[in-house]
């Protein structure tokens, strides 16, 4: 709700205010250490669509897209870039 009210308040100013709901994200910091990106990744899976960790580029290109000119016209949104684990659940909480 604080995206889409600050979206409401400075969008008279030009001001466009969207967020990245990110998932699992493949980092250093979330592998054990001594294990691969690729073996770490073989072991994790979600209840989501697409049954892995993104990755930080994935990540990237979403803020990206929110950063260009191609996103103009887009202000107070949530952009869920979990690989549709949000959409994969019945009442929008983790099983």
């Amino acid at each position: 709700m604080l995206t889409k009210s600050l979206a409401m308040e400075l969008s008279p100013y030009g001001i466009r205010v969207n967020c990245i709901c990110p998932g699992g994200v493949n980092t250093p910091l979330v592998r054990p250490d001594g294990v691969s990106e690729d073996e770490f990744g073989q072991r994790v899976r979600t209840n989501a669509p697409i049954p892995r960790l993104s990755r930080p580029e994935e990540q990237a290109y979403a803020v990206l897209y929110l950063a260009s000119e191609e996103s103009s016209f887009v202000t107070g949104q949530a952009l869920m870039t979990d690989g549709g684990e949000w959409a994969g659940t019945t009442d929008g909480l983790r099983r």
